[in-house]
């Protein structure tokens, strides 16, 4: 997986647009960051419930892991991108913006 076959998935979704900061490529909408990629674009981070995501992390350790410690106060969760396919990130990107756009924009966007 890389970034370009996300990007092609993030970008077509509603309300949301690429920035660069600090030479990471992040995606936002509004001013939420909803998704962001590691300098070496290795890993992606996403926006998921912080109550799951131990959960998430613990069942699938070789794919998922938790953010930096200054980022566990938020909703975020981190992924190995060569340890998924091109399904599971789709649903994971998907999944993520769901959580920040308004729900009539995420029903109008359906699957």
């Amino acid at each position: 997986m890389t970034i370009e076959d996300v990007r092609r998935v993030a970008e077509q979704l509603p309300r949301s647009y690429e920035v660069l900061v600090r030479d990471r490529v992040k995606f936002r909408v509004g001013k939420i960051v909803w998704l962001a990629f590691s300098a070496d674009e290795t890993q992606m981070g996403f926006a998921f419930p912080k109550e799951e995501r131990d959960v998430l992390v613990a069942s699938e350790p070789e794919v998922f892991l938790l953010p930096r410690r200054s980022d566990l106060r938020f909703n975020w969760v981190e992924v190995r991108l060569d340890a998924i396919d091109v399904a599971r990130m789709r649903e994971i990107v998907v999944d993520a913006w769901r959580l920040v756009v308004p729900r009539s924009v995420a029903l109008a966007q359906g699957d």
